[in-house]
């Protein structure tokens, strides 16, 4: 759903997204195309994990250095 929405930013409109859409499957072929969204959302996935595992390692740091001034109060 979020791949329609993407041309319609760029401004393409009707015969022209229709062009892009014949591009596209001329270049990767109709058997790859599925293929690469599946990768193209793993590694979104993956990415949007890096974010979760970064923050949580922030938070574990600032976790950690206010107990550390606690204990030497």
């Amino acid at each position: 759903m979020t791949l329609l929405l993407i041309p319609l930013f760029l401004g393409l409109r009707g015969p022209q997204l229709i062009i892009a859409a014949l591009v596209i499957l001329l270049l990767f072929g109709a058997n790859k195309i599925p293929a690469l969204m599946r990768n193209l959302g793993k590694g979104v996935h993956s990415f949007k994990q890096g974010i979760e595992d970064a923050k949580e390692e922030m938070n574990k740091e600032v976790k950690k250095s206010d107990s550390d001034k606690t204990e030497q109060s």
